[in-house]
């Protein structure tokens, strides 16, 4: 399921950003990106906030809540004339767990999906993309909760290949060097270690791919929460970069 925000008066069909609220794959909604779903439909981007399946006690949401991310796409290609989206012209966005699952899909698409019109862009903040690294923080941080644990449902001491197959950084190859990526990130943030965004943005040029980096030194983890139409709050702050990657990208 998902909230669909469009251009209000689209003459031709938009690009569309899919959006992943985060929540540590465990919480969240998709109404969360109703703000920014309005202020890039104002820009004439269409956004569709979908919901995926979450951690629940005891229970796992890996690979389920990346299948649900997929579906997405799919849908939206198949829909796109229906829905007056330009099915040529889709990115991801994400937020956290969502800008995992956002990156992870986005370069999936290149390496796996058949489709003939792969995404074009994503937009990761905040994001976790490296799995084990992320495991291995949050043993210190938070060492009877580890989120990374619960949503692939065990520790990489029993299936050190999953955690690498479901971490972005591992897809960071030349075949899908035709995806652009923004990556937006705190240097306070205490709930996803900021060398995360460090290390893949290094990993994305080695690559080859384009990528752009915006950072927020006072940011902690939470800043893409803040008001976007109070002038000097941090999102606000992030509008103008996320625009031009959008217009020059989509």
């Amino acid at each position: 399921m998902g909230d669909l925000y469009l251009p209000a008066a689209a003459g031709a069909p938009v690009p569309l950003v899919i959006a992943l609220h985060g929540g540590g794959w465990q919480a969240g909604d998709k109404t969360s990106f109703r703000h920014w779903g309005y202020r890039l439909a104002e820009a004439g981007f269409g956004v569709f906030a979908v919901r995926y399946r979450l951690v629940r006690k005891g229970v796992k949401a890996y690979p389920e809540a990346l299948e649900d991310v997929r579906s997405a796409l799919t849908f939206v290609r198949a829909e796109c004339s229906a829905l007056g989206i330009d099915g040529g012209r889709l990115g991801l966005f994400g937020i956290s767990a969502g800008a995992h699952l956002a990156a992870l899909a986005g370069l999936l698409d290149w390496h796996e999906s058949n489709a003939d019109q792969k995404v074009k862009a994503v937009v990761a903040a905040s994001g976790i993309f490296d799995l084990k690294a992320q495991w291995d923080y949050e043993l210190e941080a938070r060492p009877r909760n580890n989120l990374v644990e619960k949503f692939l449902g065990v520790s990489p001491m029993a299936n050190r290949r999953l955690y690498f197959d479901a971490s972005p950084m591992s897809h960071v190859t030349h075949a899908a060097s035709r995806l652009a990526f923004l990556l937006a990130w705190g240097l306070q943030d205490d709930t996803v270690d900021p060398s995360q965004s460090v290390l893949f943005s290094r990993a994305l040029g080695q690559a080859g791919f384009f990528s752009r980096s915006f950072v927020l030194p006072e940011a902690g983890h939470f800043w893409a929460s803040d008001p976007i139409d109070e002038p000097h709050s941090l999102s606000a702050r992030f509008v103008p970069a996320l625009l031009r990657f959008l217009g020059e990208r989509l």
